[in-house]
């Protein structure tokens, strides 16, 4: 694991500890991926984290002057899916970021690391590269600016240099003549990998398309661009004969492997299916797997946003962690190099929060995060100096359960117990969000949750009744 974990306060404390420390450093936004790739042995001789969290002003959507929207790069899929300039400008990305992990991964997975771990599974790649989007990288030595074609070389692979770190994502928001849609075909509804993605935006003059931009992920080595379907698709309207000629166009360019979510041949058959559902729906006007227009975010009142420090903290083996858990100050002196779980329930003797996975795939590890519900097995533990942290075992007040807990007592919702802290996290931060949410709200609430018992309907049900209660 590392043996340093800097806190930056601005972007100079960043770019000089890349330079310094080159392959030794990688920066820390989220860290879902980046906690799973060092535990794993993919990210070998890491010494140094440089969280970037505490850096204000760098989780702004904006819109300039030209038309183009800058995405910073510790906007999170969350700040994607609640946004309304991405909803009304960039449809597909919305799309996309919606279908990410849960709410607790949307609310730590950052745009710029999904770009940067450079899978071609990953969902936000497709979008924004049918959008036209380029990266913007900064070093000590300059800055440069690349079209996501050129940003990647291969499976996980870019042209990122150790000392840059990727500071903004600009692409052309979406003109009154345009439309445009994101599919992802996976094996279950949540918390999935894409057996394959494509996204399509089309420019139209009436019935015409002008231009056509079709992308697939999951297909090739890096995200696939399908011209020949682009370029059939322009200067032609929408008819049925036209968008199976165009679908088949797009299964004969995929290049995809056989591996544990598919074979190949489905996943060329899938790019047809896929492809043909999403030119129908941009042709009748709908719009696949639509983001929710109020989504469950799980970051209650505090919008999803990190406050900021004054002056970088550098924590190494012996520097103490001071945080402030359920309402009380904790000063660790062990532990900076493990996760946020184990820091609570090694050092700190919180077990109530328990590992599940260890992946960020169960649940069974959500805290509340200044505020967010988040999966703590994924983040660092030196993230939580100065930081709020709620467990399951602060939600209770002077001897009371809240409302939610007395449901799930009440309902029979407890089941063998071990999953039931990170569900009743998750639901306590919906009634905080939404205090008489619908089923489906409750349903979106839970998708990071599994419970091997049994069926959901009695946790169902005791939201339900919480929210009755007033939970």
């Amino acid at each position: 694991m590392w043996l340093k974990y800097i806190t930056a306060a601005n972007m100079d404390d960043v770019l000089e500890t890349l330079h310094h420390s080159g392959e030794k450093a990688r920066i820390v936004a989220g860290a879902t991926d980046l906690m799973l790739e060092i535990e794993r042995g993919q990210r070998k001789g890491i010494e140094t984290l440089i969280d970037v969290t505490r850096i204000p002003d760098l989780d702004q959507i904006c819109l300039d002057e030209d038309n183009r929207i800058h995405l910073g790069p510790l906007v999170t899929h969350n700040h994607c899916v609640a946004s309304k300039l991405i909803r009304e400008y960039a449809w597909p990305l919305g799309q996309a970021a919606w279908e990410v992990g849960s709410p607790q991964i949307r609310n730590r997975g950052t745009i710029a690391g999904n770009l940067i771990t450079a899978s071609p599974a990953n969902d936000t790649i497709t979008p924004l590269m049918a959008l036209g989007a380029t990266v913007v990288l900064r070093s000590l030595s300059g800055i440069r600016e690349l079209t996501l074609e050129e940003f990647y070389t291969g499976v996980r692979r870019t042209v990122m240099r150790p000392d840059e770190m990727l500071v903004d994502i600009v692409f052309p928001a979406l003109n009154p003549n345009s439309k445009g849609t994101f599919i992802k075909f996976a094996l279950r509804k949540a918390q999935a990998i894409s057996v394959v993605n494509i996204s399509i935006v089309l420019e139209m003059q009436k019935e015409i398309i002008r231009s056509t931009k079709i992308t697939l992920g999951s297909v090739a080595p890096t995200i696939l661009s399908v011209k020949e379907a682009e370029e059939y698709l322009t200067g032609k309207s929408l008819s049925d004969a036209i968008i199976e000629k165009a679908s088949n166009l797009v299964a004969d360019a995929v290049k995809p492997i056989s591996d544990v979510r598919s074979s190949a041949d489905y996943r060329s058959y899938i790019s047809k299916v896929i492809a043909r559902r999403g030119l129908r729906s941009l042709i009748k006007g709908e719009n696949n797997q639509t983001v929710p227009e109020d989504p469950v975010v799980l970051w209650g009142k505090k919008n999803g946003r990190s406050g900021s420090i004054q002056e970088k903290v550098i924590h190494e083996k012996q520097t103490p962690i001071v945080t402030n858990v359920n309402g009380r100050q904790y000063e660790f002196r062990e532990g900076m190099n493990k996760s946020l779980l184990r820091l609570l329930r090694e050092e700190g003797l919180l077990t109530g929060t328990k590992e599940g996975c260890g992946e960020g795939e169960c649940g069974a590890c959500t805290v509340f995060l200044d505020g967010k519900a988040v999966m703590s097995c994924l983040v660092p533990a030196a993230r939580a100096h100065g930081a709020e942290i709620v467990t399951i075992e602060g939600l209770s007040q002077n001897g009371e359960l809240n409302p939610v807990q007395k449901a799930f007592v009440e309902e029979g919702a407890v089941q063998c117990g071990y999953c039931t802290p990170g569900f009743i996290m998750s639901a306590t931060k919906l009634l905080e969000e939404k205090p008489h949410p619908s089923l489906d709200e409750i349903k979106q609430a839970v998708t990071g949750n599994l419970c091997r018992c049994t069926g959901y309907y009695k946790i169902i049900a005791a939201i339900e009744k919480a929210a009755q209660m007033g939970g």
